[in-house]
Formats: C-alpha cells, sequence, structure tokens
C-alpha cells in the first residue's frame, strides 16, 4: 500500500466511475416487463448457464436443506439472528403512537410495517447466509407481512443450503432461485410467481445495483451499496498486525474494495505496510487481497485533526477507531455508516455477529443515513381530524398564503365550511 501525507489525500477527490451497465440493464428489466417468469428463466441460463424450473423453492427443498448442514452450522446462524433480534427490538420498542393535540386538531403519527419487502441475498459462486439474517431480521421485526427472498442459484440450480436455512430460520416468506438484475426487475414490477415488492433491501454486485438504481421509479429501495469500504484511524497505540489483519479482512471481499489506514504515527505507516507485505504471503486468497489494496488502499500519515477531517470527508461504510481514547475521537466521526471502537471490535467481527447489521451505506452516502435497520421497512402513517373553530382560527393566515402563491380555491374550500 502506498503511504502519502493526510495533506495530501485531503486534496484528493473521489473518482465518479461513469456507470457502464445502465443500457444492458435497462433491456433486462424491459424483457421482465413484457415476459415474466420467462424472462427470468431465461436471464438465469444465458448469465449463469443454469436451468431453473420452478423459481419458487419448494418446503421439501428447505427441509432438505437443514439436512446438509451442520448442527454447529445452524447453531452459529441463530446466534447471529438472536443478536440482530436484540438490538433491533431495542429499536423497534422506541417508535411509540405519536398524538398532538393543537387548537382542536387532532394528529397521530404511528409506525405501520410495509406489506410486500423483496430481500436480494447475494449467492451464485459464494454462499451469504449472513446477508439474509441481516435483511429479514429487521423486516421480520417491524412487522411486515410478506418477506420475498430472491438469490441467486449454483450450476446444479439449487440454492446453497445454509442460505436456505438462515433465510428460513429468520422468516422469509418466499424464497426464489433467481439473482442479478433480472431478480431486481422481478421484484419491481411482480411477475407470475414473484410478487411486487413495496421496497427492495439488499447488497449486490455492480449489475444489481444499477438495477436498484433504474427501479426507483417504481419501488422504493434501501441504499445503492457499492463495494465495501473501511478506513482504521490509529495511533501508535494500535497493534500493527491487527491493524494489518483487519484492512486485509475486508479486502478480501472482492478486488474493488477500498481498505484505508489513517494514522498519526509515520512508524505505525511502515510497521502495518511491513505486515501487510509479509501476510500477503501467506495468507488464502492473497491474490485478489493483493489486487484490491494495491489498486485502491493507501496509508495516509498526520495530525490528528486531519486525520479525522479526512476520515470525514471519505465518509466509509465502516471506520475502526483504534486510539488511546477511541470514544472521544468516535464522537468527531459523523459520516460513517458503523463506527468500531476500541482494539478489540474489528469490522469482521460486526459482519456476522456483534448485533449490529452489516448492510451499510458506501460511496458517501454515510453522510445521510445508517445501517439497515427495522426503520426501513416501516412508515410514518399520518392522520389529522381538524374541527371549525380550528378553521376559523387559521382563517385569516391562510388566506395570505394561499393568496400569496396564487391558489385562491384553496381559500375558497376552507371559507366554505366557515
Amino acid at each position: 500500500m502506498k503511504i502519502i501525507s493526510v495533506r495530501k489525500a485531503l486534496t484528493l477527490t473521489s473518482k465518479s466511475e461513469k456507470n457502464q451497465n445502465i443500457k444492458s440493464v435497462q433491456a433486462i428489466i424491459d424483457q421482465v416487463k413484457k415476459k415474466g417468469d420467462s424472462a427470468l428463466v431465461s436471464f438465469e441460463k444465458k448469465f449463469n448457464n443454469v436451468t431453473i424450473g420452478d423459481l419458487l423453492v419448494t418446503k421439501k427443498e428447505i427441509l432438505d436443506a437443514y439436512k446438509l448442514v451442520t448442527k454447529e452450522q445452524v447453531s452459529a446462524i441463530s446466534e447471529a439472528k438472536k443478536r440482530l433480534t436484540k438490538t433491533e427490538l431495542a429499536l423497534k420498542n422506541q417508535l411509540k403512537k405519536i398524538r398532538i393535540v393543537v387548537d382542536g386538531t387532532r394528529i397521530i403519527k404511528s409506525f405501520e410495517p410495509l406489506s410486500v419487502v423483496g430481500c436480494y441475498v447475494p449467492g451464485g459462486l459464494a454462499r451469504y447466509p449472513s446477508s439474509a439474517i441481516m435483511s429479514i431480521v429487521p423486516a421480520k421485526l417491524a412487522g411486515v407481512k410478506t418477506i420475498v427472498v430472491v438469490t441467486p442459484p449454483n450450476k446444479q440450480g439449487k440454492i446453497d443450503p445454509l442460505v436456505l436455512v438462515a433465510a428460513n430460520l429468520c422468516g422469509a416468506d418466499l424464497i426464489f432461485k433467481v439473482g442479478g438484475a433480472h431478480a431486481i426487475a422481478a421484484l419491481a414490477l411482480g411477475t407470475e410467481s414473484i410478487p411486487k415488492a413495496d421496497k427492495i433491501v439488499g447488497p449486490g454486485g455492480s449489475f444489481v445495483t444499477t438495477a436498484k438504481y433504474l427501479v426507483t421509479n417504481m419501488t422504493s429501495i434501501d441504499m445503492l451499496a457499492g463495494p465495501t469500504e473501511l478506513v482504521v484511524l490509529a495511533d501508535d497505540s494500535a497493534n500493527p498486525n491487527l491493524v494489518a489483519l483487519d484492512l486485509i479482512s475486508q479486502a478480501e471481499h472482492s478486488s474493488d474494495t477500498k481498505c484505508i489506514l489513517i494514522t498519526t504515527s509515520q512508524n505505525m505507516a511502515n510497521e502495518v505496510s511491513s505486515e501487510i507485505t509479509k501476510l500477503l504471503s501467506v495468507i488464502p486468497r492473497k491474490d485478489l487481497v493483493r489486487s484490491s489494496l494495491q489498486k485502491n488502499g493507501f496509508i495516509a500519515v498526520g495530525v490528528m485533526s486531519e486525520a479525522i477531517e479526512l476520515a470525514n470527508k471519505i465518509a466509509p461504510e465502516h471506520i475502526q477507531v483504534m486510539t488511546k481514547n477511541p470514544n472521544k475521537i468516535a464522537q468527531k466521526i459523523k459520516t460513517a455508516g458503523l463506527i468500531l471502537i476500541g482494539q478489540n471490535t474489528p469490522s469482521a467481527a460486526s459482519d456476522y455477529l456483534l448485533g449490529t447489521n452489516h448492510i451499510l451505506p458506501t460511496g458517501q452516502f454515510g453522510r445521510s443515513r445508517g445501517s439497515l435497520s427495522s426503520l426501513d421497512f416501516l412508515k410514518i402513517q399520518t392522520s389529522v381530524e381538524s374541527s371549525k373553530p380550528t378553521l376559523k382560527k387559521i382563517n385569516k393566515h391562510l388566506k395570505l398564503l394561499t393568496d400569496s402563491e396564487t391558489l385562491p380555491n384553496h381559500y375558497l374550500a376552507v371559507k366554505k365550511r366557515l
């Protein structure tokens, strides 16, 4: 990893990559709109060379999946579900119905669950039961009536048994053997088999992300989640070996991850760089990690005030604060998707079992939102009841405002009641 000054890093601008997928993804969406399920089957054959019989996973397939996983794996999934449930339940329990009475006007605000939600779980060549947990659990706790999971099948046309078990344990209502941009299109449009979703959530590759972007005129989405991002903010109290391992752990996701060390210590920068070089000769997936760190990673050295400024400018998906006073420093981080505090809070653990959600904003969207949560599956429903005394009280101000906006019929609708 290259070592530069924090000041130089502050002058760097983020590269905006032109999305080359829009035209081809729009063509996929158009085909799904026209042909429904048959388009989904065709695209699985075309893109993945997989022949799908029935898109819907059957109860028998789910029961068979339990026979193909170990008790220890089921236990691990259950533990992850339990820890995330505790966090999400604590959040949801804070959302009480609100009643406001002003001058005879009664306003009620309540939190109502969405009816149908689509959860995209990545798959195909890899398995991500953890992503199933992270999207299904908060939806279930929010009270979503129908949770639909779409996930790519393997070359045998099957869903990975661990993903199936995770989805079933967490409460998915329908699971479909379909992935990619065409799965997102199916959720947005609805097909003969797949119900139209009120909202689509979950991470995916570049085609999935593009599809989510293109269907936002038809349904809601959670966020446009791109490649993993990790910033480690460290001083000379951090362990260089742990810092190196943390950067490597996120770099193994894909070759386009962004893993960065910001440090106040030149010695720390040199030691971490040296540790990474040593580890790259012995770790699994070393070619992928090396590619990611060389292409997108860097180490920046500078004073703490500038280090914090740079961290907030990057607005990463995760930031680990590994300093002498991590809580004090963490309070100054305002734009990260998730802040991990102290030497023993690695992002690798938060991806699975710390009780936080690993579906997080990337691409600087941490400036405006946090992790996926039960809030994503609720809408604020507002009702209001007014009265004639209230209308009399606001009459003068209402006329002034409607006249100012040249909307006289608004005022007439109220005046008639008086």
